[in-house]
Formats: structure tokens, C-alpha cells, sequence
């Protein structure tokens, strides 16, 4: 009877037995195909090749790559070659693209992420600059002694008087007037035929002694002699010099007065050297002075002087403007605006660019909620919003707020990957940096082995069961030791061992 319960205890111990090591190969398998992560993949509507596109995010799947080594690309899903992960798909338009940056819709709404589209609008230039008035110098004239003479009397004495057109100015005794004009009157006196040409030639003389025409109309008309004559102001406007006193000599060609014109006047208006280009000889322009409130002067530009001013960088304009009563006076301040053509531009939010100091960008959004760095040229600013001459799209989209957290956050990762770019671009030699480490053998093949290390300071590696590149005899070893090995890191981006020996014994 013992027996028989023996033999049957027996047979039930090794039925069991069976039934665990089934389940355990059953359980096993399902857990390696499930660490395969995709490539035996249950979901028929899973992407499993790079160019599909997923069913769940309606996004195409540019590739795959492990979050810590970004660099190596995969075209199927999978396991990481590297760490003890699942391979992450990158998405077409996605952050991952490229330099963009992902940020969750709450993380947006809490920042105050704002965004406005880029458009094709009608600019027209408005550059607001100061001048000052100044005399028009091509409405000056000029009053000069035709003939040398004496000073008897001064009408006007003194500067900045305002004359009128037809107002006496000075008296002079011209003494060669008077033996021309009496020569005149002789001739005329006398009687006989053909004597026109020499009566021409009497008139003749007159006027060769600096004689007007009035003068000479005049003499004949009276028949007296006109030593004296009265100097009158040509146009009205102010006196601006004055260079005669009586008693003193005139000589023929000698300046005695300057008269300025203050029908219109000049203002001449500092221009900024990047503005100068919105402004053409001809534009209408308007102008307001301190001086006289509540009244504006309209003109037009003459011309745009040909020299820059070093100092401030400014280009000087001839502003000619109309100057009704003669309100206007020279050394007045003005306040300008100067209009420009109307041009159909691109232009955004001026509050959307970060102005770097050696470039100008604007955060983009992007289709897939991310949003991208581009370096735009801009043009001029007129009312808020910035004309863009290279860099973007009519319909494209810009941040207006929150754009500076956004491009921190795209300068680190830029700057990451820099990084790694140029590690990648001078890798060490396998032979020259070899990391040593202490683990697990979990699993083993000609070509490959997997590991649970303890941590690698030499490359900031945490704990962890990642699989190498074998190039080691590892005969002395099998699944389930402890060993002691030593791996380098090939431009290829594979860790790969390179020397492994049990813990405790010498290295191979």
C-alpha cells in the first residue's frame, strides 16, 4: 500500500514538473516576443515600417531611434539595441523632426501660448523725423549798385526787417549818370534829319552807366537830369544782410542787401540711414512745430542730400514746405512725417521676433503641435506689425506670446545635438577607450551578448540589461555568470565587447 501511494506521489511530482517548465517556456516566449516591441506585432494596425502611417495619430512614421541615442535610425519598430527600451517613432512634422519642440496643450494654455498667421498686407511707410526750418536759398535775391555812386540815405538799417516787393532801400548819387543823361537830352534838342541813330546811341550809353530802362523812360519823359536813384526791394520777404551806410561809395557789381523769400522754406530733416531708402524726392510730407500748435504745413521732399552725418547716422533731406502769414521762421523745430508708397508684403506681429543680436527669429508653428525656430530678414515696422522678406509662407504661423520659453527650450536641444553631431564627427578609436563594468551574462550568441551591468561612470550609464556587440572568447563563460568585461564604444554607435573573463579570474 505504501508503495502504491509512493509510486503515485511520484508520477504527480513529475506531471507538475512538466506542466511548469511548459508554462515557464510558454510565459518566456511571450515575453520575448513582446520584448521584441513590434517586430511580431498582434496589432494589425500598428505601423511596422518606416513611410507607414499610424492608425492612432494619423501621422507617417519617419523612422525609429532610442531617446538616448538619437543619432542611429531604425526603419522598423523594435527593442533598442542599446538600452533595455522600446524603440520611439519620429513622426512626419513632428518635434522629434528636425530642431522643433513638442509641448503638451495644457503646458500651452497654462504659458499663454498665443499664435497669429502670417499675411500679405498693403504697407505703407510712415518714417516720422525732426528737421529744422531754414531760409529756401533758391528764392533769395540779391539788390547790387550797377554804377559807382555815394550813399545818401538808408531806408532800411537793420537785419531781419520785413520789406515789401517795391520798397525803397537806399538813395544814390550816381555823378556818371549825369554827363550821360545830359548828353542824351543835347541831342534830342537838336533839329535836323536822321537823327535817330544817334539818339540810339545816347540811350545806348545811359544804359552801358548801369542806367535801367525806367531810369532812361523816365529822363525822356521829364527831360531833366537824374543823378539820384532810389534802390527798391525786388520781392517781399526778410533782410538778412545789410552792407551799405550812408555816406560810404558804392562800386559797380557791390552786394548791399540780401532778401530772403519766406513764401516757402526749407526743412531739413535728419533721416536714419535705414530708413532712407522709403524716401523719394517728390513724397508729400507733413509738419508740426512746438511753435504753433494745432497747425500743420504741407510740402514735399526737394531732395536727399548726398552725405550721412557720422555722428548719428542720419541722412539729411531738403524738405520744401508752403508757408502761409510767414509762420515759419528759420532755426524753428519740426516734427515730420514722410509718406511713402504703398507695397504689398509679408508681414507678422512685430511682438512675434526675437532679435538675437546677430539674427532675427520667429517660433513656427507646426501641423503636429510643435513649433520650429526659422531665421526670417525683416523689412520695415509700420504699426505693430514687421515686413518679412525671407523665411516664411502667407499662412504660415507665428507665436506672439510665450515665443521666448519656447526658444530656450529649442536652443537646449539645438545645442544637444551639436553635441553629439560632433562627437560623432571624431570618434575615438575602439582600441583607444575601453569602459570596464561588472555584470550578469543573460543571454549569449556568436555575435551578441546581453548583460545586467552595474553602473558605468566612464559614460554615465545607470544600472541596467542592454545587449553588446561580442568580439571576445567567451568560452570561458555562460549564461548565469558573474563576469567582469571591458567594452568600447565604435563610430558605429554599437557598445561592443571586447575582453570578458568570469569574476574573479583573468580576463581573455
Amino acid at each position: 500500500m505504501k508503495t502504491k501511494h509512493l509510486v503515485v506521489s511520484v508520477l504527480t511530482i513529475v506531471f507538475l514538473g512538466f506542466s511548469g517548465v511548459g508554462l515557464y517556456r510558454l510565459g518566456l516566449n511571450q515575453g520575448q516576443e513582446q520584448a521584441i516591441g513590434g517586430s511580431i506585432s498582434h496589432d494589425g494596425d500598428a505601423p511596422s515600417n518606416a513611410g507607414d502611417v499610424d492608425s492612432k495619430t494619423g501621422k507617417k512614421v519617419l523612422y525609429w531611434h532610442d531617446p538616448m541615442v538619437p543619432s542611429q535610425k531604425f526603419d522598423q519598430p523594435g527593442k533598442s539595441p542599446f538600452m533595455d527600451m522600446q524603440l520611439v517613432p519620429v513622426y512626419e512634422g513632428g518635434a522629434g523632426e528636425g530642431s522643433g519642440v513638442q509641448i503638451d496643450p495644457r503646458v500651452q494654455q497654462n504659458l499663454g501660448i498665443r499664435t497669429a498667421e502670417v499675411t500679405r498686407d498693403s504697407m505703407i511707410p510712415n518714417v516720422q523725423v525732426t528737421g529744422e526750418i531754414a531760409y529756401n536759398e533758391r528764392e533769395q535775391s540779391i539788390v547790387q549798385a550797377r554804377a559807382s555812386g555815394f550813399v545818401e540815405r538808408v531806408h532800411v538799417r537793420a537785419t531781419l526787417d520785413r520789406v515789401r516787393a517795391g520798397q525803397a532801400l537806399v538813395d544814390l548819387y550816381v555823378p556818371e549818370w549825369v554827363a550821360a543823361q545830359e548828353e542824351y537830352l543835347a541831342v534830342r534838342r537838336m533839329q535836323g534829319k536822321d537823327l535817330g541813330p544817334i539818339v540810339d546811341a545816347a540811350q545806348q550809353r545811359m544804359r552801358q552807366v548801369g542806367m535801367s530802362e525806367a531810369v532812361i523812360r523816365h529822363v525822356a519823359a521829364s527831360g531833366t537830369v537824374q543823378p539820384r536813384i532810389t534802390l527798391v526791394a525786388p520781392r517781399s520777404g526778410v533782410v538778412d544782410e545789410i552792407a551799405v551806410r550812408e555816406g560810404m561809395s558804392a562800386l559797380p557789381g557791390q552786394t548791399l542787401f540780401r532778401i530772403n523769400s519766406l513764401e516757402t522754406v526749407w526743412a531739413i530733416a535728419e533721416i536714419p540711414e535705414s530708413q532712407a531708402v522709403l524716401v523719394r524726392p517728390g513724397a508729400t510730407v507733413r509738419a508740426e512745430t512746438p511753435a504753433l500748435p494745432g497747425q500743420a504745413f504741407k510740402g514735399q521732399v526737394q531732395a536727399l542730400l548726398p552725405q550721412v552725418n557720422a555722428t548719428t547716422r542720419t541722412l539729411r533731406a531738403r524738405v520744401e514746405l508752403k508757408n502761409p502769414d510767414a509762420a515759419l521762421a528759420p532755426g524753428m523745430f519740426v516734427r515730420i512725417a514722410l509718406g511713402a508708397a504703398s507695397r504689398e508684403v509679408l508681414t507678422v506681429p512685430t511682438e512675434s521676433l526675437i532679435v538675437t543680436g546677430e539674427r532675427t527669429v520667429v517660433m513656427a508653428a507646426l501641423e503636429g503641435g510643435g513649433y520650429q525656430p526659422v531665421e526670417v530678414e525683416v523689412g520695415t515696422e509700420v504699426g505693430g506689425r514687421t515686413e518679412i522678406k525671407r523665411g516664411l509662407q502667407v499662412g504660415d504661423r507665428v507665436v506672439v506670446s510665450g515665443q521666448f520659453l519656447i526658444d530656450s527650450e529649442a536652443s537646449l536641444r539645438g545645442t544637444a545635438a551639436r553635441m553629439l553631431n560632433d562627437t560623432q564627427r571624431k570618434p575615438a578609436p575602439a582600441s583607444d577607450v575601453r569602459h570596464k563594468s561588472v555584470g550578469k551574462v543573460e543571454a549569449l550568441s556568436p555575435n551578441a551578448i546581453t548583460l545586467s551591468h552595474e553602473a558605468v561612470a566612464s559614460v554615465q550609464w545607470p544600472a541596467m540589461t542592454m545587449e553588446f556587440g561580442l568580439k571576445a572568447d567567451t568560452s570561458t563563460v555562460k549564461v548565469g555568470d558573474r563576469v567582469q568585461f571591458e567594452f568600447v564604444m565604435p563610430s558605429d554607435g554599437v557598445p561592443t565587447v571586447v575582453a570578458i573573463k568570469p569574476a574573479g579570474g583573468g580576463a581573455r
